[in-house]
């Protein structure tokens, strides 16, 4: 498979296993009395914030949405073009080094977005998808390291978006409509049917019923006969009935088998229809199938009738006047979601800015009484004054009189990047939560979410999965010492394998062998992921 090469790119491959893991620091909840809301509204550099979720979140993500830095030259528009922010410079600078200074425009941005995409990648479930906003500057480039990262089978759909209906008279060659949306699974093998629900002006049209609209809802009558061009000589048959052998005009949508298997058993699902000379076939299209699934519609790769124009005019709405240039739609991001994710589905925008995303969930949520989660990421200094306060008023409800809307209810909880889990020597903060350290340690082992024992007297005891028992034997103001006398009073849990971390280990090889003990030295053994 075709890859891309650019100035930087071999520093920034791998990069996002040196990204230090740092803690996040609750700041305050919103709306919730139970204190631990499971939204999420996180203040910092996206590279950092997606490095701290991994603990918690690793494999997890059912839906990522991020509308990244266009990367169009616009040096004044700070959140769709901010590869030339102060933060971002500083970084590629860091990371990339003197050959930094050489970098191009697309250099700086396919070098600040491939770290990222991969951490996207770790955080997707196995059957997660994840859709990308972006235009025709940085479109190409994308789409190839999208390839490289995700897997080109793995691509679904590029989605042509047209954002505006009309104008371009300061356009100079040709007037631009549209962006693009790039559609990929982390593996497609796993994506079923991509449905959206049914428009009204469709449902209308189912208005029979019969003795299974309890199961399958309403139905409406299809013709079994198509006008398809295809050259199908097996779909080419008479259909028998009442003496009348029936042949289409070009070919049945449904096999000979199933027609027959369908008058056979007596099953209601075709019907004849005397027209002059000639009858009609139609077979009985229900609303919901076996399952009781209402029948959705396929989505187009054209995506029209929402523009830029009613994301500018929502927000508007929300704040009473401007404050950001060109958000998202909210109409847009959630017929997104409304394809894909189910009612328990947690959602991920790392490039959060307006908070457009937390706004598509709660509307869905509030629409089907899904309970989505939602997680933004958003290093502005905006994150609270606009993002946060954006889903405040969203949950609360804003506008008055006659344009007043609803809230959709809902919380979150609005978090800040804490301390690094290891200081400059490498070895662990003394600063960060022990809490945070055992969270740490557990994921390294096991790469699931630790929940701390319930009633465990040993202090040092994190857990056990597997048969293996994981301890880690740890104290801040003093080293701590694998010997007989600490086996015999701190690892007493039954399993067949143990995982101890310490200070020091004093035990024989020979012991350790027999009781299948395996010694990791702090920090010098802790995994850096």
């Amino acid at each position: 498979m075709p890859t891309l090469h650019w100035i930087g790119k071999e520093k920034v491959v791998n990069h996002h296993q040196e990204v230090p893991y740092r803690v996040l620091e609750k700041q305050y909840e919103f709306n919730t009395e139970s204190g631990s809301s499971e939204n999420k509204i996180i203040q910092g550099d996206n590279l950092e914030a997606l490095k701290s979720l991994l603990p918690e979140y690793e494999g997890r993500i059912n839906c990522i949405y991020i509308d990244p830095p266009y990367n169009t030259g616009n040096e004044n528009w700070v959140y769709n073009d901010n590869v030339n922010h102060p933060k971002i410079k500083k970084w590629l600078g860091e990371t990339v080094g003197k050959e930094g200074e050489d970098l191009s425009r697309h250099d700086k941005w396919l070098c600040m977005m491939y770290p990222r995409l991969k951490l996207l990648h770790k955080l997707l479930n196995e059957n997660g998808v994840i859709f990308i906003s972006i235009d025709e500057f940085e479109h190409d480039y994308l789409h190839l390291i999208m390839d490289e990262i995700f897997g080109r089978s793995n691509r679904i759909e590029t989605f042509v978006w047209k954002k505006t209906y009309g104008g371009g008279a300061k356009s100079k060659h040709v007037v631009n409509l549209h962006e693009y949306i790039l559609f990929y699974a982390k593996d497609i093998e796993r994506i079923g049917k991509i449905d959206l629900p049914p428009d009204e002006s469709v449902l209308k049209y189912y208005k029979y019923q019969d003795e299974k609209f309890q199961k399958r809802g309403p139905y409406r009558l299809q013709p079994l006969a198509t006008t398809s061009m295809d050259d199908r000589p097996n779909l080419v048959y008479p259909i028998f009935h009442d003496g009348n052998e029936i042949w289409p005009n070009k070919q049945w949508q449904w096999s000979k088998d199933r027609v027959e298997k369908a008058l056979v058993d007596n099953d209601l699902s075709i019907e004849f229809n005397a027209k002059k000379s000639s009858w009609t076939v139609n077979y009985k299209q229900y609303l919901k199938d076996e399952e009781g699934n209402v029948r959705g519609k396929k989505m187009y790769s054209l995506l029209e009738g929402i523009y830029t124009q009613i994301g500018t005019n929502r927000l508007n709405e929300i704040f009473g006047k401007k404050i950001f240039n060109f958000p998202k739609p909210v109409e847009l991001v959630q017929l997104l979601f409304q394809s894909i994710t189910s009612p328990n589905s947690i959602i991920l925008d790392s490039f959060a800015g307006s908070g457009t995303t937390a706004h598509a969930v709660l509307n869905l949520n509030k629409e089907d009484g899904g309970d989505r989660k939602f997680i933004l990421i958003e290093m502005e200094d905006y994150a609270d004054s606009i993002t946060a306060e954006r889903v405040r008023r969203v949950i609360q409800g804003y506008g008055s009189g006659s344009k007043a809307v609803e809230g959709t209810g809902g919380d979150f909880g609005f978090y800040a990047l804490g301390p690094a889990l290891f200081d400059i020597e490498g070895n662990l903060n003394e600063a960060v939560a022990i809490s945070d350290i055992l969270s740490y340690i557990w994921y390294s082992e096991t790469r699931t979410k630790w929940t701390p024992p319930v009633d465990h007297a040993d202090r040092y005891y994190l857990g056990s999965l597997e048969d293996t028992a994981y301890y880690f034997i740890y104290d801040p103001d003093r080293l701590t010492t694998l010997d007989f006398e600490s086996l015999s009073a701190w690892v007493t849990q039954p399993a067949e394998q143990y995982i101890c971390y310490a200070d020091n280990c004093l035990l024989p090889e020979a012991l350790m062998q027999k009781h299948r003990i395996i010694f990791k030295k702090i920090p010098r053994d802790i995994t850096r992921f």
